[in-house]
């Protein structure tokens, strides 16, 4: 199957589930498969995605069911908070998966984007460059991964001890309780974005399915950069808005 044909084949599927009520249950395989014109494995395959996100669930010798998330993050993007602080405000449980931490050199893209040069003594210099620490994790809902964020910031802001000692899954909620640097603004680019090879392993989902991506910069009061960060949200748990004024 292409990846087009892929790309198509889980777009009916999402919007199959979306047409239906929770608890719904699906036609079988073998009827699905015969009228999309599938094989049965490949049709398994994508469905096994949606079960990865907790939106279908298989009853042994029954079939399987839509399952909607119980509670849904819908929230305007005037305030910048965390996915902690919105999930406890409705009672979502949310919890940090896998978590990977690395202090390394680095990259062109990275070191542009947080606004830092050799010429700057603030930032620790490594033998490779300058030190940015790079924080990635999953963090899942209910039990099912909803958001695979990325977190860069210059090596000076944060240590691997306080990240081992205080860190949940949120840098933003983090660097909130320490105090410093003091923070003063986000900017946030918000795009539709085919999901690659690593997102997709995070979130247990199909290369190229479609995600919500946020490209932010956090920055301090100085109007430095403290924060370059990728968050990637899945379907399902999460609803934005944002509320604007009439023109006159």
């Amino acid at each position: 199957m292409t990846r087009g044909s892929s790309q198509r084949l889980h777009e009916y599927l999402r919007s199959l589930i979306a047409a239906a009520k929770p608890g719904a249950k699906l036609p079988s395989e073998p009827e699905l498969a015969r009228s999309l014109g599938v094989a049965r494995a490949t049709l398994r395959e994508a469905m096994r995605t949606f079960e990865t996100q907790g939106l279908l669930y298989r009853r042994q010798g029954s079939g399987t069911y839509v399952s909607h998330p119980t509670h849904v993050i819908d929230t305007g993007l005037e305030v910048l908070e965390s996915i902690e602080t919105l999930a406890d405000r409705i009672g979502l449980e949310v919890t940090m998966g896998e978590l990977k931490v690395e202090l390394r050199s680095g990259t062109v893209e990275e070191l542009s984007a947080l606004g830092v040069s050799p010429s700057m003594p603030m930032r620790t210099p490594t033998k490779g460059g300058l030190t940015v620490m790079h924080v990635s994790r999953v963090i899942r809902a209910e039990g099912h991964p909803a958001a695979f964020l990325v977190d860069i910031l210059p090596g000076d802001v944060l240590s691997l001890d306080e990240l081992k000692a205080r860190f949940t899954g949120s840098v933003l909620d983090l660097l909130l309780r320490k105090g410093t640097p003091a923070l003063a603004s986000s900017r946030t680019e918000i795009n539709a974005e085919s999901a690659s090879v690593e997102v997709s392993r995070a979130l247990g989902i199909q290369r190229g399915d479609g995600l919500l991506k946020f490209t932010a910069y956090l920055y301090d009061i100085r109007g430095q950069v403290v924060d370059y960060s990728f968050s990637y949200f899945l379907p399902g748990y999460f609803k934005f808005h944002v509320v604007r004024r009439v023109g006159i």
